[in-house]
């Protein structure tokens, strides 16, 4: 995250669940909504990398300036419960997960992984809870077992404070696949990609890296932990509906 609100683009990141069948294939009004088009269509971004001595913060994550008018809508779906954080600078968000599994192609663009391998992935909604327009940020992490990520990526999945020891975070990016509600698009205000008051999208975040295959959705978790959303640096989890 940054002080000044400057977007710097696309970043790559060394850090970086739904449980029950049901979940996994999100009936209802998200079904064609949440399709690898309106992925295509959607604002991407991708989490700085701090290198291999991998420090505990992130840089900020931005999307690419893009008006969004093609990100499609859709009614809200089915979350857990809602977690409201609010940044250093003010900003305030309201969280809530929808759903995780595992594809091969979780945002449509996404490389073909090796054979025996997949990629995870969960939805979230993220609500600029405030009257005002507010940083386009993406809070949420998306964590897996180690012992479900290849030997080749073990030494890129990080763990994090206050998430359990077994669990850790592979690099990663993220999208909004749908405007909620007939929400506005987020907003480029000179050069600062905003959310303007009130506004929900569902956004998908993705490993960028593979997982073996026989991942369970019911052992994905997302979790806020970075210091600009947690004032003690411990992660906090998002329930799954």
């Amino acid at each position: 995250m940054h002080s000044s609100h400057r977007p710097p683009g696309g970043h790559r990141s060394h850090r970086r669940r739904k449980r029950g069948a049901g979940r996994l294939g999100l009936a209802g009004a998200l079904t064609g909504i949440v399709g690898i088009a309106a992925v295509a269509a959607g604002i991407m971004y991708l989490r700085a990398d701090p290198g291999p001595s991998g420090g505990t913060d992130r840089p900020s994550q931005t999307a690419q300036r893009d008006t969004g008018a093609r990100i499609p809508t859709g009614d809200a779906p089915q979350t857990g419960p809602p977690l409201s954080i609010t940044t250093p600078e003010g900003y305030g968000y309201n969280l809530a997960a929808v759903m995780a599994g595992t594809s091969t192609r979780p945002l449509g663009a996404t490389q073909a992984p090796p054979p025996g391998t997949t990629y995870a992935y969960a939805d979230y909604v993220l609500t600029n809870s405030q009257r005002r327009p507010v940083l386009l940020d993406f809070p949420a992490d998306l964590f897996m077992p180690r012992a479900q990520v290849p030997s080749s990526a073990q030494e890129r999945c990080m763990p994090q404070a206050g998430v359990p020891d077994e669990w850790c975070t592979l690099p990663n990016h993220s999208s909004i696949t749908a405007r909620v509600g007939g929400a506005r698009a987020p907003v480029d205000e000179d050069g600062t990609t905003m959310i303007p008051a009130g506004a929900s999208y569902v956004v998908r975040i993705a490993s960028e890296l593979p997982v073996k295959d026989n991942l369970s959705s019911d052992d994905l978790r997302l979790y806020v932990w970075n210091a600009r959303f947690t004032s003690d640096r411990k992660g906090i989890g998002l329930a799954f509906p």
